[in-house]
């Protein structure tokens, strides 16, 4: 067995492993674990926000009617700002797992495949010499993506197509093959159909695409990467989908208090947005000089392209007015993980990880346990 294989079974039983300790305690139903209570069981993880709107989705597809027989209290309109692509993969394990457990085991296939994906591109481009620690790591750093890879989630699917793409690209770049450019424009329609942030991953790779065709002074080759328009005509189809569902093709913009961009930029910083209500913010101001280092970093580490994802997603998040800030940036974080590779597998830090590990851990029960949407009957979503 070669060293490849083993690492990726390694990791794969890590991330069974993780989420499983996740899940302990709600399976268990303990009455008290370092002051945290688990009285309602494994229905919290099935309950935790927004699993349960993508299975409404995945037995629906927009059709208001059949949203209207729903008892979710929410208008129809509400369900265009979740795109299809999670709710598609869900429907394709009903049949065999019902939609709750469908959702879940979507969330932990897509996390194995996302911790694959980043674990070859680490070593397939020399990023980093421990590519199995820093994948390791990437399953409980940062500690809001542990938490969303441990409940019905669209972030796990959206990453692994994130990285795919990213991956793909770069494989394309170094070996002229021209089907690696075409898998990569299909791994980032994906991203894409399955959340709205994939149209910055498209404004990120033109945005690179247009800089080395400046340094080349080349039209020719801007106009090489013509397949990954791919992804912005995804999501025409998507708005073309909610024209034929709801009558209205703009009605991602029209569902509600899910949009939350905002100007002038940090509003995120004012207590009275909508999404905000709060003062104690400083950890975003980290999230943001770590964010916005980390691009920096990268350009210094001559990683282009990763330096090109990281600024445009963080300049978009600076107009994002939400509090949850470290959900949105997500996409970026294995890139991140990079840019601090030296900082991460160095000896000091090794030291500190126990420690920084059980906060993580008590971080993720204390939110999983408080997140949780008002249903009273599960079995209206299997």
């Amino acid at each position: 067995m070669s060293k490849t294989v083993k690492d990726l079974a390694l990791l794969a039983l890590a991330v069974i492993v993780s989420t499983n300790l996740v899940w302990l305690p709600h399976f268990l139903v303990l009455p008290n674990f370092w002051g945290l209570y688990f009285s309602h069981g494994f229905s919290t993880i099935y309950k935790n926000f927004d699993g349960l709107e993508y299975i409404v989705i995945a037995k629906s597809f927009y059709d208001p009617a059949i949203l209207a027989s729903l008892p979710i209290g929410l208008p129809a309109n509400y369900f265009a700002s979740h795109f299809p692509g999670y709710s598609i993969a869900i429907a394709a394990f009903a049949p065999m797992l019902g939609y709750l457990k469908s959702m879940l085991f979507v969330s932990l296939i897509s996390t194995i495949l996302s911790v694959w994906m980043f674990y070859l591109l680490i070593r397939d481009f020399k990023l980093s010499s421990y590519p199995l620690f820093l994948s390791a790591l990437f399953l409980v750093l940062p500690a809001r993506w542990l938490i969303v890879h441990s409940v019905g989630s669209s972030e796990p699917l959206f990453i692994f197509l994130v990285l795919s793409t990213v991956y793909l690209f770069l494989k394309f770049e170094h070996t002229k093959k021209y089907y690696l450019l075409i898998l990569s424009a299909l791994a980032g329609a994906g991203a894409q159909l399955t959340r709205p942030p994939g149209i910055l991953l498209a404004a990120s790779l033109g945005l690179y695409i247009l800089w080395q065709g400046y340094k080349k002074r080349s039209i020719s080759y801007v106009l090489s990467f013509f397949p990954l328009l791919l992804i912005p005509l995804t999501l025409f189809g998507i708005f073309y989908l909610y024209n034929q569902t709801y009558g209205d093709f703009w009605a991602y913009f029209h569902s509600g208090d899910n949009i939350h961009l905002t100007f002038p930029p940090f509003q995120v910083f004012n207590k009275s947005q909508f999404w905000v209500g709060d003062i104690w913010l400083e950890d975003l101001i980290y999230i943001f000089i770590l964010g916005f280092l980390g691009g920096v970093l990268l350009l210094k580490q001559k990683l282009y392209l990763l330096a090109f994802i990281v600024l445009t997603y963080l300049t978009a998040s600076t107009v994002i007015a939400h509090r949850d800030i470290s959900r949105y940036i997500l996409p970026i974080t294995p890139f991140l993980l990079i840019a601090f590779e030296k900082v991460l597998t160095s000896k000091e830090f090794k030291i500190i990880l126990p420690i920084i590990l059980l906060a993580v851990y008590l971080y993720s029960q204390n939110f999983i346990l408080q997140n949780v949407a008002p249903v009273p009957n599960l079995h209206l979503f299997n």
